[in-house]
């Protein structure tokens, strides 16, 4: 398994699909799992740019894992808290994967608030994007910290530049891992 954190609007999508594809793996974005949702309550918690509960994320999560087995997989987007990075890692043997390396895409925030104000997506609103970088810089140095503790890689990545150029340093960063 392969994590992938950054801000919204930093390319993790963009690099997970790039990935995916290249590998064969199947790619998993929690954005879009919870954008497809019918549930009023999430979508309401989307568009005021609050994260979903970790119980919520983890019945969405059981049921993806439960599909795709010990195949190699790219979550985009998940976890997003030390808990949920705690559940990813406990339930590795139940679900059959290895958390093999986290990649951290790093982009500014002034790159960020570019990027999304291009997408012109209902959940990125001024005030949903600044929730969410917020949350996500109070957040992720714990992730990435309880990561390391458990002696999983971590490879950062400049986010800012050509797309392929991009997917070539991500690409051999798994290889390092993997081979």
């Amino acid at each position: 398994m392969i994590l992938f954190f950054g801000p919204a609007g930093a390319g993790k999508s963009v690099q997970g699909q790039f990935l995916g594809i290249r590998r064969g793996w199947q790619w998993v974005s929690s954005g879009n799992m919870l954008r497809a949702t019918d549930d009023p309550e999430i979508q309401a918690d989307l568009k005021k740019g609050l994260l979903i509960s970790s119980e919520k994320m983890y019945r969405l999560f059981d049921a993806v894992f439960q599909k795709t087995g010990s195949e190699q997989v790219i979550l985009d987007g998940f976890p997003r808290k030390v808990e949920q990075a705690q559940w990813l890692y406990e339930n590795q043997s139940r679900y059959g994967y290895t958390i093999d390396l986290a990649v951290v895409i790093d982009v500014s925030e002034e790159e960020v608030i570019k990027r999304m104000s291009a997408r012109g997506r209902a959940d990125d609103s001024p005030e949903a994007v600044a929730e969410r970088l917020r949350i996500y810089h109070q957040e992720n140095e714990p992730i990435l910290t309880f990561l390391e503790q458990k002696d999983i890689p971590i490879a950062r990545v400049n986010g800012v530049g050509q797309i392929g150029l991009i997917h070539e340093t991500i690409n051999e960063e798994v290889d390092l891992v993997l081979e």
